[in-house]
């Protein structure tokens, strides 16, 4: 094997990861990512679009080897990791890093639970993959961001990076809970590299496709695994070599420092942002600077027109095409609308802001809303442009019917290294999430469990207590 490619470099450094070497922050980071993975899928499993990857995997059969939330019996684990996977995107509630702009843990995270189930790993090894996963799914992201132009080669291009990124993490994490060494995972790397996909076009106009690609990029993984077990290969220079992983997504452009730069070092994992709001993460800073008028007073009727400035490559996002922005017909639209998001800042949500009560179909339809967003223009704005997309900042300014005018500028997000989450707004979200499925004594037995991750032997305890209450799956 050719000594020193990028898939080469990932693989012994994942293959070299212990339990024992791991920083501390990486270890908490990892915790806190499968609580809030899990609390995701809960609140998610209620979904049409849940119901329907259940009846897929069931449909399919095959041996019993992992759990999936809203199922009262065991899949296979390529199917586990399907269902959850889907379950943990689909809310958009997931968390994000930047600048790769991808969402790792939908993915690593449930890949890594169902493969730890199907080769009988417990705590300590779970954290592990899930460190190595995201590491290399988001540093394979941010080797598609170009830091000169502040582009991101993968949105671009209309790729979804959370799902392609996502595929070559999940494998990593779930080869390493299968015990392969690091040529193995380099073959590991070598199949995902053919198997990640994902469209973004959804983002804009509709359509729940989106909500899937995470369990498509988990399952990917837990099939690229075993059929590496079987003795499928995968070629050494899959991500750098002229018709490898870059040049087939990113016409070549990548760089190949972001990956390999003091890699084992520096850890990516813990800055991975949380998700305090229950929508695309180019909302937020919009949602807050309309609180911040809301806290000032400001009522909707006192305004005449109002400016969200974004970064220009976040117009298409939640600006684009206006007239679907200013008028989405479902909740799941209105996690992807700039003016939507303006909307629920002025009138006010609940959890931490906004929460999963405020992105329904009949909140996105409503007249008082449907009013506040006929005023929303959402334009490029250059201050913003220049800090994307290490944040996604707005510049929010309403025009009052007075001839006045009052601006909000938030140039960071709420849930990053600039403005944490506490332990206590983390577990918030998970109790609230959890807790519109299960039991106040599962929400916590989950909690202590998690918390203590690195002590269970197995995950069967784990699993006990998300089964959802009789009739519910």
């Amino acid at each position: 094997m050719t000594d020193l490619t990028l898939a080469r470099r990932l693989g012994q450094f994942a293959a070299g990861l212990t339990f024992d070497t791991l920083p501390a922050e990486v270890v908490d980071s990892v915790r806190k990512r499968v609580l809030d993975v899990l609390g995701i899928a809960v609140a998610a499993s209620d979904l049409p679009t849940s119901g329907a990857a259940r009846r897929f995997a069931a449909e399919q059969g095959g041996r019993p080897q992992a759990h999936a939330v809203g199922m009262t019996g065991p899949l296979p684990a390529a199917l586990a990791a399907f269902v959850n996977g889907t379950l943990a995107h689909s809310l958009d509630y997931d968390d994000t890093h930047l600048p790769s702009v991808l969402h790792p843990s939908a993915s690593v995270v449930p890949a890594a639970l169902a493969a730890a189930e199907a080769y009988g790993r417990g705590g300590r090894e779970l954290i592990v993959a899930v460190a190595a996963g995201l590491e290399t799914c988001v540093r394979i992201g941010m080797a598609g961001y170009d830091d000169k132009t502040g582009e991101n080669l993968f949105f671009d291009h209309g790729q979804h990076a959370t799902s392609i990124c996502g595929t070559l993490g999940s494998g990593m994490a779930a080869g390493l809970l299968a015990g392969l060494d690091a040529d193995a995972l380099v073959h590991v790397l070598g199949l995902t590299a053919s198997m990640g996909s994902g469209v973004i076009e959804a983002n804009r106009t509709g359509g729940t496709v989106k909500r899937m690609h995470c369990g498509w990029a988990a399952h990917s993984a837990l099939s690229a695994v075993e059929l590496v077990r079987q003795g499928f290969t995968g070629p050494p220079t899959v991500l750098e070599g002229r018709f490898g992983f870059f040049q087939a997504w990113l016409h070549g452009r990548f760089d190949p420092s972001a990956i390999t730069d003091r890699l084992g070092e520096r850890w990516e994992v813990p800055g991975i942002f949380f998700k305090p709001y229950p929508a695309n993460h180019f909302t937020h800073t919009a949602l807050d600077a309309a609180s911040s008028f809301r806290s000032r007073g400001l009522v909707p009727e006192q305004v005449e027109r109002l400016t969200l400035g974004v970064p220009a490559p976040v117009v298409r996002t939640i600006g684009e095409p206006i007239e679907v922005k200013r008028a989405p017909e479902t909740g799941y639209m209105a996690q992807f609308s700039g003016p939507y998001a303006v909307a629920t800042g002025l009138l006010g949500g609940g959890g931490l802001g906004a929460a999963l009560g405020d992105y329904t179909d009949d909140l996105a339809r409503d007249p008082a809303r449907r009013a506040i967003m006929a005023k929303v223009d959402v334009v490029a704005d250059d201050e913003c442009t220049a800090v994307f997309p290490h944040q996604f900042p707005s510049v929010l300014t309403a025009f009052l019917t007075d001839g006045t005018s009052l601006t909000a500028r938030v140039m960071t997000n709420r849930g990053g290294t600039a403005r944490p989450l506490t332990y206590d707004e983390l577990a918030l979200k998970f109790t609230d999430n959890a807790g519109r499925r299960l039991s106040a004594a599962a929400v916590q037995d989950v909690r202590d469990l998690v918390g203590r991750l690195d002590e269970l032997p197995e995950l069967g305890p784990l699993w006990s207590r998300l089964a959802l209450p009789e009739g519910d799956s």
